[in-house]
């Protein structure tokens, strides 16, 4: 990967850690859970509004380092507005590439701002940080 765009992906993960979209509660939600992560105390709490198989509205909250907090908030900027679906093959696409097994995405490219994250797979202790707003939406959908 070339240093222009090492650069950018890291420009994005400090953007949304520093101002992360979709910051707080949804007003109208059906959907809900909370995710920790003991090994460094990120905490984040979604709440979903989902119609007729729509995430209609998503939001987070919590505390956690600039991984945590930016993955949270390009998930949510991803995530509103698809069918559940799409949402799940998007949960399994990510974590592929934060695990390093990219070889087969089909919701996430080189273009994707979620790309940003794909460096977390070369620091092992990170990639609980980078999936733990991933792994609370999947518990969100089963409530």
């Amino acid at each position: 990967m070339n240093e222009l765009l090492k650069e950018l992906y890291q420009e994005i993960i400090l953007d949304h850690g520093k101002e992360p979209r979709n910051f707080g509660e949804c007003e109208t939600h059906n959907k809900s859970a909370h995710g920790h992560n003991p090994l460094c105390g990120d905490k984040v709490s979604l709440t979903l509004f989902v119609d007729d198989d729509i995430i209609k509205d998503i939001k987070f909250s919590g505390e956690g380092c600039a991984i945590s907090v930016a993955s949270a908030s390009l998930m949510t900027e991803k995530l509103k507005g698809k069918k559940l679906s799409y949402a799940e093959n998007m949960f399994k696409d990510f974590t592929d590439l934060v695990k390093g097994s990219e070889d087969s995405l089909s919701t996430i490219d080189e273009d994707d701002s979620l790309y940003a994250l794909k460096g977390v797979k070369d620091f092992p202790m990170r990639v609980k940080c980078a999936t733990l707003a991933w792994h609370t939406f999947k518990n969100a959908l089963k409530e």
